[in-house]
């Protein structure tokens, strides 16, 4: 890349045809530094290699012939419906892909039925994104997609009771407390008219280290990380549902269900918190087992098309979050950009249903898959 990154697209190229040309368009429409922050990894990439193994070691038994009428990809959610089994992952900081950021996500989620998690560090406040959704779904006579608020734990308790209120008030219908990034190594600074704008006022200390001592232990990156005691506490504050994300072991999943926590979100966070985490669709079977089943599982980690969606629920995932992508469709050609993705995913969801001889989500089961290898 060099020079100026290119504008967003006004028109989808006829070549643009999976979430892989997104990601292949999207480096000449970002700045290196942008790039470089969303496509970062930890360490060496072993985790996004075992992302792309664990679907690769699986396959499909097709069930020839079956009675296809009737077919549908709709799941219930929480009391909710959703449109498929797919939902837009918690992502940082979007205007550094598009000047619109999250308000283009928002309106091509809503557009596209899909349901969104907001980060707590998104580039415009919970309040905007939730007012984007209302105003827009109003223009198209329908229903906003669920929308979910993901929170990062403040160094205050206060603030994080902040930032549930607001959540609560603006009309989220679920609270995802992520757990695995409070420690997580980044050297991108944020360009001019990027902020985490949810943070406004909010004391952020600066991670400092005493010379000659621990570099992380015993500074506020260590010392504000998650507890289990947290989890309690968010629990006792709020009616709203509360998933946990962020979780890989089968006895901290059930330690959360047995504290109240109404879903779990298995996720290795795309490689970008600790190098050799495992695939969340090597994990998913095990985490269930673990809880016998008792709320629902989603999965977050690599997916990029309909295909590697139904190896996800053929092992029990509920729904399937989707997170870098977001932001390559979104640089490459902004709020329709994040739509075709969206539709690219589902119409390759229901192709493999169709060819899978799978009329409901819920007869994509584990004997569709077989191991290649």
């Amino acid at each position: 890349m060099t020079g100026a990154p290119l504008p967003p697209l006004v028109q989808i190229p006829p070549d643009v045809r999976s979430l892989a040309d997104y990601e292949r368009r999207a480096p000449a429409h970002l700045t290196a530094e942008a790039w470089q922050h969303i496509q970062e990894g930890s360490g060496t990439g072993q985790t996004l290699r075992a992302n792309l193994e664990a679907l690769a070691r699986r396959g499909f038994r097709p069930r020839a012939m079956a009675d296809l009428r009737g077919g549908g990809t709709a799941i219930d959610l929480f009391g909710r419906s959703h449109a498929a089994p797919l939902m837009l992952a918690p992502v940082a900081y979007q205007r550094l892909a598009h000047p619109d950021g999250e308000h283009a996500t928002i309106r091509a989620a809503t557009a596209l039925d899909t349901g969104t998690i907001v980060s707590t560090l998104s580039s415009v406040t919970l309040e905007e994104i939730a007012e984007s959704a209302d105003a827009f779904a109003g223009e198209m006579g329908k229903r906003p997609a669920p929308l979910w608020f993901q929170l990062y734990l403040q160094p205050e308790r206060e603030h994080s009771l902040a930032l549930l209120r607001r959540a609560e008030a603006a009309g989220y219908e679920a609270i995802v407390l992520t757990v695995d990034a409070a420690i997580k190594l980044s050297g991108m600074v944020l360009p001019a008219g990027v902020r985490a704008a949810n943070l406004a006022g909010m004391p952020q200390p600066r991670q400092t280290a005493t010379p000659g001592g621990n570099i992380l232990f015993g500074t506020p990156l260590t010392e504000g990380a998650p507890r289990w005691d947290d989890l309690a506490w968010l629990r006792a504050a709020t009616s709203l549902p509360v998933l946990v994300k962020g979780m890989v072991l089968g006895e901290d999943a059930l330690r959360a269900v047995d504290m109240g926590a109404d879903g779990l979100i298995l996720s290795n966070h795309g490689g970008r918190v600790l190098d050799g985490l495992p695939s969340a669709l090597d994990m998913i079977e095990d985490v269930i087992e673990a809880i016998g089943g008792r709320v629902p599982v989603l999965v977050d980690g690599g997916f990029r098309s309909g295909t590697d969606v139904v190896k996800a629920l053929a092992l029990g995932a509920r729904s399937v979050l989707i997170g870098r992508p977001q932001l390559h469709a979104l640089a490459v050609a902004g709020m329709p950009g994040v739509a075709h993705t969206i539709h690219l995913l589902r119409t390759e969801l229901e192709a493999a249903m169709a060819q899978l001889g799978c009329a409901k989500v819920a007869q994509i089961t584990r004997e569709r898959l077989i191991a290649l290898r």
